[in-house]
This record gives C-alpha cells, structure tokens and sequence, in this order.
C-alpha cells in the first residue's frame, strides 16, 4: 500500500508540471477533439426544438447543460454557427477543456461559483450587453452537487434580460464514465438526440422567494429533460447531489474496506 501511495505521488508530481504546460493543453485538446467528431459524424442526429438554437444561437442567451453532458453539444454548437463564450473553471484541468471549447468556437471566461464568481459575472455580463455573442455554461459545475441548479444563471440572466435555454443530449451508444457527474462519452455510430428547451427569463424585480421557484422550476425541467432522454435509450438515471470531494472520498473508503476484507479472508 505504501508503494502504491509513493507510486501515485510520483507519477502526480511528474505529470502536473507538464500538464500545466500550455503547448500540452492544446495537444491533449487537439487529441479529444478529433475522436468527437468521429462520434459526430458516423452518428445519426435528432434535434428538437432547433429553432430556438437558431433564434438565440447569435444573441445574448445563457445556454445551461448539466456537467455530465457536454460532449456531442460542441460540434452542434460550432457547426450551427454560434457566438458564445464558455464559463471554465482556472485549474489545469478547465484550462485544458476551454481550449478544447475553443476548438469548437467557444472562447473562454474562466472562474466558477466557488472561486471568482463576481469576476466571472461582470465578464459575463459585458459579453451579453455586446448583444451578438452567448454564454454556456454547466449549473451543476465544476465540483457539484450534481443536478442541482446553482445560482450563476439565474444571475446572468436577472441582470442581463437574457434568456436562459435549457440542453440536454443522450445517445444509444454510450459509456457512463465512474465520476460524481456521470460523464457521458458518447460513442461512434449512435443515434444521438437533443433536445433544446424553451427560452426562461428572471424578472430584474423579483423576490428571493420567486426567485428560488425559479431556479427549481429550471432544476426540474432539466431534470426531466435529462431522464426522458436517457429512458429512451435505457440508460440508468444518474444521482443527484453527489459532488467531487465526497465521490472520491467515498472510492477511496470502498477501496479500503474492500482491501481490508481481503486481508482477513487471508
């Protein structure tokens, strides 16, 4: 156990360096783009509701998809022509995917709800007042809890007049990665739906509680946006409320215990 743990260490401390390394993030974005359109291209597409991604896809919109279901949404955004910004969060790793957001059209507005979200909302609001470019981001991000609708939308949208827009995919081919998120990887030769809500607006005058039934109301919605998809295709509904820290905390708890019986059958 304590090799692994010096094993790890090591292999952490050799990687984050070069990880960090812009010329690295663009390479490894470069490497996960091209396997995305792959999927894109030899899959069958079924959007709903397109006319509202047409409508907003140049204006000031706030475009919100759970954390988990990001993947297929980039080469709809970047072959429907949209302007948008993507809210990423500072570390390495929302570096590296703002640079693959970038590939596929999206410039970046780094920051998150924890760490400098009044900077993220003033660049967000600057970019929504030029009234020709979007913002997307994921309610439920970057860390959780999961489905549930954090406030930064709504924000951006009381203080802006801009819309929020709902969206959400899920494919027949897919693999539901082992995180607190439940990453969906969709794979090649799918059928891939999604599905685009109904613009949402939050009235500049409203109260705490009003807007509280708001964010719920949104909260639901993509919820079930997000299960009425996924049962088309069979697949198992992901949980809500897990978050980053406590997902990984409870792995490693299940890995010890399991390591703890071994060694008394023994």
């Amino acid at each position: 156990m304590f090799q692994n743990k010096t094993f790890r260490k090591l292999w952490k401390g050799f990687w984050e360096p070069i990880l960090s390394l812009q010329i690295f993030q663009w390479v490894i974005a470069i490497l996960m783009a091209i396997p995305i359109w792959f999927v894109y291209f030899t899959s069958i597409k079924k959007i709903t509701n397109i006319d509202v991604f047409y409508k907003y896809r140049k204006k000031p919109a706030i475009f919100i998809f759970w954390h988990g279901r990001s993947m297929m949404l980039s080469p709809i955004i970047c072959l429907g022509g949209m302007h948008a910004y993507a809210v990423a969060s500072r570390h390495k790793d929302g570096r590296m995917m703002a640079k693959l957001q970038h590939l596929f059209g999206l410039r970046a507005i780094y920051g998150s709800s924890h760490k400098g979200g009044v900077s993220v909302l003033r660049e967000g609001l600057r970019v929504l007042a030029r009234g020709d470019h979007g913002i997307c981001l994921s309610p439920d991000g970057p860390g959780g809890p999961s489905l549930r609708v954090q406030d930064g939308a709504l924000y951006f949208a009381k203080m802006s007049g801009a819309p929020i827009i709902p969206v959400c995919y899920s494919c027949s081919k897919s693999w539901l990665q082992d995180r607190w998120d439940r990453y969906l990887v969709a794979l090649p030769f799918s059928k891939i739906t999604c599905n685009i809500g109904n613009p949402i607006f939050v009235p500049k005058k409203v109260t705490p509680q009003e807007f509280e039934d708001i964010r719920k109301n949104i909260e639901d919605f993509m919820v079930a946006q997000m299960r009425e998809l996924d049962a088309e295709f069979g697949l198992k509904p992901a949980e809500q409320d897990l978050t980053s820290v406590e997902f990984k905390q409870k792995k490693r708890e299940a890995a010890a215990a399991k390591k703890a019986s071994k060694r008394k059958k023994i």
